[in-house]
């Protein structure tokens, strides 16, 4: 299959080794859904930069600084290509901060890739405000790579049965079917508790009956994806457990975990809270967050 010209991939590089490994997983993620590459640094003014992050102005003449950026870009381009010689790649520096030129660029793009920690324009990067209000803000699912790039092992996803739950597990079996992986589908849930005095706990019954209903969450969730992805083997996981733990551990041999931006219930606060967090500063492998329906596809 040939790259199409459709909406690429965009990859955010600031010239740390950080932004050089999420060129990497960029140019891996292009080569998957045959897209071409597009390679951005956020170029602020010293003085923007300095107002931005308190600090003093850079001592670096401004046209020095752009050649820096330049040369950022360069070197992540070649890097790109040398990976992937077959996906089109581009650069550019784009005038602004990190966040709002990431956010821009996402409403053209298919899937938008960050380092897990960063350098000058991306500082931060360590699940810091820029990963965090790009993956909150972005219009299409943001990828934070996180360790070494994985060519085997299952693509992982939280399921909890929200709607954007159902998104991310689309988008998860749309890059295990790419990747032609296993799937691991993940729930994870716990007793209630008393909260007032007075409550009572329920019965061993009743939490039979919630086991069961939360296995049909996780069932309803994934079976009309399944359907329409035969060739995907999938796993269901439905774990007694915080969530967040639960779904650090599930990644540890995963090629990619997929989470939605927010949900509810057992995987609730993932509005970039507890969860997200946990799994973006533990998890050993590339972490996708979805945000908004049907973006997985973006022509």
């Amino acid at each position: 299959m040939t790259i199409n010209t459709g909406a690429p991939v965009v990859v955010g590089v600031d010239g740390s080794a950080a932004a050089l490994d999420a060129v990497r997983v960029a140019a891996r993620e292009a080569g998957y859904r045959h897209r071409p590459l597009r390679v951005v640094h956020a170029f602020s003014s010293p003085l923007t930069a300095a107002a931005a992050f308190g600090t003093a102005p850079f001592a670096l003449p401004l046209d020095d600084l752009r050649k820096q950026a330049e040369e950022y870009v360069a070197e992540a381009v070649a890097e790109a290509t040398k990976l992937a010689p077959d996906v089109p790649v581009t650069g550019a520096v784009a005038d602004g901060a990190a966040t709002p030129v990431l956010i821009d660029e996402s409403h053209h793009a298919a899937l938008v890739v960050l380092g897990h920690r960063g350098l000058g324009g991306f500082a931060g990067l360590l699940v810091g405000s820029v990963t965090v209000q790009v993956s909150a803000r972005a219009e299409c699912p943001v990828l934070v790579a996180r360790g070494e790039a994985r060519a085997d092992g299952p693509v992982v996803v939280g399921v909890d049965g929200s709607a954007l739950s159902v998104e991310a597990v689309g988008f998860a079996f749309e890059e295990a079917s790419r990747r032609d992986a296993p799937l691991v589908a993940v729930h994870a849930w716990l007793d209630p508790v008393a909260v007032l005095p007075g409550d009572v706990l329920p019965m061993a019954e009743d939490l039979k009956a919630l086991a069961d209903d939360e296995e049909r969450v996780l069932a309803e969730s994934v079976a009309g994806w399944a359907e329409r992805y035969p060739d995907v083997p999938v796993r269901h996981r439905l774990v007694h457990g915080s969530p967040a733990q639960v779904l650090v551990d599930e990644a540890r041999d995963a090629q990619l975990v997929v989470v939605g931006a927010h949900g509810r219930g057992a995987l609730g606060g993932l509005l970039l809270g507890s969860v997200s967090h946990a799994v973006l500063h533990h998890a050993h492998s590339p972490v996708a967050i979805v945000r908004h329906p049907r973006t997985a596809g973006r022509s």
